[in-house]
């Protein structure tokens, strides 16, 4: 049954099991660790908190009535009024405690044994107080009496009532403390068991789940081993259907399409080795005639390089000349280039001049006014009489600076305006200089056109016969290419003869049901004669382009394993393009 379930499945329905028997073990401890902490409650919080109130309550009685002793029988006024106030403090301890008594009470049981006790210490403390009032009155005989008649045997019932429900305390403490103790052996012996059927169970399912899959996988195992060892004649039959099932038919599947395939390449390669031979044979009388038209190229393309070397020294010297003349243009374009930046620069010079000129007369407008500004400054300086002496002083000299000042604008503008005139002179003369530098140019670029026309017609002669040379001799190399490619491409076809005499071999190894015969080879056509190379010219041919070395014959290469393809000889991609 397991044989047909995935292994997921088995997997997984394994991990239910085991998870839910982990679910109930856990379940059933959670479940068990509650009753106990309930149980552990109970006794912490109920019945020990309440034995411990309750002794307390029962301390704080006993030191109460001691002192109520003392107050009967003692007439000392500071020995009463001590116990009177101890008896008063033992009172407040004892209702404390009782009070925090009170709140553990849980049950209806503890509850009627605590009213018990609440009616017998109301009882008590009503002939307390008349022993305590009666010994105050100075009766301590009758004091006494109280106390030891109506209060003991008041006091003996209170006692008792609290005795019981400190024993009803401590009896429920047991009772819990059993129960957890009871429900702990119980849980240990559940988990115990529930621990053993779930280790006795993973176990099982492990070990059945496990075989149910190594078994299988280890027959895919042998099975690839024996196709390793080249044994396809195993048959695989497998009626699982999980995916060793799957695996145990698709390792099946490939071993009998793998014989197939061998079977196949043995036929193949006894026909690839029968037509390799006649490749080769055809190959070899293509590759004599194909060197014969290369030899005869290689003489047609050296006496090409020859008339093209002749037609290029024409050329060079056209172009020599050319640049000579495009050299004088650009020199005399230069020098006119010079003669225009001369004129411009003149005529910046002169325009400059006149703008200087300009200035000094606005320079000789300034110190004509500032005279007249001196003078007014000296007139109003002889008004104010002595106060402005001192500033017609300064007037004066003022004065005097100012006409020093129009003398010497008035010469620089004479001395510019002269200059200026000079630079326009120039300025002509350097013009016509530029036109007769710029008709100059004009010649000199004629004779460069003429000279270039020269050279392109050259250039074009040498650019026609280096294209037919190269034409010839890219023809001169694509028939020596052919002559390598068909060398190569018969070293290939024995080459190809030679794998497939291998492949052979390498499928021999492999064992099949139904063995086929090989197909016997055909003997390979005998080579016709080389024919003899025509004899080459005297001139001396061009270096050909070099050729591309043989494929290695398969002597040479190694020996292939059986599960590896034979490598595609080396020329293959050249044969193809041929």
């Amino acid at each position: 049954m397991l044989n047909n379930l995935k292994i997921g499945v088995r997997l997984g329905a394994a991990f239910a099991v085991v998870l839910a028997l982990t679910l109930l073990l856990g379940g059933f401890s959670l479940r068990s660790l509650g009753v106990v902490n309930a149980a552990t409650d109970d006794l912490a919080t109920n019945w020990l908190p309440g034995t411990r109130f309750l002794g307390a309550f029962a301390t704080a009685l006993n030191a109460e009535r001691r002192a109520e002793a003392v107050i009967a029988v003692s007439d000392d006024a500071a020995t009463l009024e001590a116990q009177t106030s101890s008896r008063q403090t033992q009172q407040r301890r004892a209702d404390a405690a009782w009070e925090s008594y009170a709140k553990t009470i849980s049950s209806p049981d503890e509850r009627v044994l605590a009213d018990a006790i609440v009616a017998a210490l109301k009882a008590y403390r009503e002939q307390a107080e008349r022993c305590v009032a009666t010994a105050r009155g100075g009766d301590h005989p009758g004091a006494y009496k109280i106390y030891n008649v109506e209060g003991r045997a008041a006091f003996t019932a209170l006692s008792d009532a609290t005795q019981k429900d400190i024993d009803f305390q401590t009896e429920g403490a047991d009772k819990a403390y059993a129960a957890s103790q009871a429900e702990f052996t119980g849980t240990r012996r559940i988990v115990v068991a529930l621990l053993v059927v779930s280790t006795g169970l993973g176990a099982a399912l492990a070990f059945v789940i496990t075989r149910s899959i190594t078994t299988p996988i280890q027959q895919a195992v042998w099975l690839a081993r024996t196709v390793a060892d080249g044994d396809l004649s195993v048959q695989v039959r497998s009626d699982r259907k999980d995916e060793t099932g799957a695996l145990l038919g698709a390792l099946g599947e490939m071993n009998e399409r793998l014989a197939g395939i061998v079977g196949d390449v043995r036929l193949v390669s006894d026909s690839i080795a029968t037509g390799s031979s006649e490749i080769a044979s055809g190959n070899q009388d293509l590759s004599q005639r194909t060197e014969e038209q290369a030899s005869n190229l290689e003489q047609t393309a050296a006496a090409m390089e020859e008339l093209s070397s002749t037609v290029r020294n024409n050329a060079d010297a056209a172009q020599q000349a050319r640049q000579i003349a495009q050299n004088a243009a650009q020199a005399a374009e230069r020098g006119g280039a010079v003669v225009q930046e001369v004129v411009t620069t003149m005529a910046d010079i002169s325009t400059s001049s006149r703008k200087i000129a300009d200035i000094i007369g606005v320079i000789d407008g300034i110190a004509f006014q500032t005279n007249i500004l001196a003078l007014n400054a000296a007139v109003e300086a002889a008004r104010a009489g002595e106060q402005g002496r001192g500033f017609a002083v300064v007037a004066g000299e003022v004065r005097s600076l100012a006409q020093r000042s129009a003398a010497a604008a008035k010469e620089i503008k004479g001395l510019i305006n002269a200059s200026a005139e000079r630079v326009e002179a120039g300025t002509t003369l350097v013009g016509n200089a530029g036109a007769a530098i710029g008709d100059v140019v004009l010649q000199v670029q004629r004779v460069n056109d003429l000279v270039g026309e020269i050279s392109a017609a050259s250039v074009e002669q040498s650019k026609g016969i280096g294209q037919v040379g190269e034409a010839v001799t890219q023809l001169d190399q694509v028939t020596q290419q052919n002559a390598a490619l068909v060398e190569q491409s018969a070293a290939a076809a024995e080459s190809l003869k030679h794998q497939a005499g291998r492949l052979a071999q390498a499928m021999a190894v492999f064992k099949l049901a139904r063995a086929t015969a090989p197909a016997p080879a055909a003997a390979p056509r005998p080579a016709a004669p080389r024919p003899a190379a025509a004899p080459r010219a005297a001139v001396a041919p061009r270096p050909a382009a070099p050729r591309p070395a043989p494929a290695a014959t398969a002597a040479a290469a190694p020996t292939p394993t059986p599960a590896r393809s034979t490598a595609r000889p080396q020329g293959e991609s050249d044969w193809e393009t041929f």
